[in-house]
């Protein structure tokens, strides 16, 4: 799979697929959210704003940290980086209800399968508000996904495991398996096709995730 549009008007070279953050970012409940404070401002006697955060490591575009999930995992900080950055398959699951099956990206598991593989699901991503209602991986899914030889899966919800789950079973398939998660990835504009994935976190050293800006780049022609 190539990307590509369904019109004449060209593609861009690089697509930001990250959410916006500022204090109205939703956020899993009861998970800290976006606060920002001025510690200094420009004027006189002061040469530089400078800014204070407090915020969850889960707010916005982020990676998960085996840490998030295993008492003895990694913390993000010590996580490869391998992962994170490589070639990519951006496919589309609109309307596939609570749970991302096999046969809803089936379609697109053709040809030589990149290392990643990020799902769209919604229609216009909710950047401005909490869903409840978001849409997970199925494990089987992601076990499929794994046995291609798959090293990390992306969604653009909040989580891999719906919302109200205890036992998160997706996010323990990623734990056995080793593989590594992007979530809340913003891919309304994205043509589904193959990309370069650009999503390093940050070197968190005790942290559970870490927030990234996660772009795509268009793959150069092939000769």
């Amino acid at each position: 799979m190539r990307a590509m549009t369904a019109t004449s008007t060209p593609s861009p070279a690089l697509w930001d697929i990250s959410a916006p953050v500022h204090a109205g970012s939703p956020v899993f409940p009861g998970d800290t959210p976006y606060q920002q404070q001025w510690s200094a401002t420009l004027g006189p006697g002061c040469p530089v704003n400078v800014s204070a955060l407090t915020l969850s490591p889960h707010v916005g575009t982020h990676a998960d940290a085996p840490l998030h999930y295993a008492a003895d995992g990694a913390a993000i900080g010590a996580v490869p980086l391998e992962a994170f950055i490589g070639p990519c398959r951006v496919v589309h699951a609109l309307d596939c209800g609570p749970l991302i099956e096999w046969t809803h990206i089936a379609h697109a598991m053709t040809g030589t399968l990149p290392p990643r593989v990020l799902v769209r699901t919604y229609a216009r991503m909710p950047v401005d508000r909490w869903d409840a209602g978001l849409t997970a991986y199925a494990p089987d899914t992601i076990e499929r996904l794994a046995d291609a030889g798959v090293v990390l899966v992306g969604i653009d919800t909040a989580s891999i495991d719906p919302a109200d789950s205890k036992p998160l079973p997706s996010h323990q398939v990623i734990r056995r398996r080793g593989l590594r998660v992007l979530e809340n990835l913003v891919l309304d504009d994205v043509p589904e096709g193959d990309y370069e994935l650009i999503a390093l976190p940050l070197k968190l050293t005790t942290a559970d995730a870490s927030p990234v800006r996660a772009v795509l780049r268009a793959l150069p022609p092939r000769a």
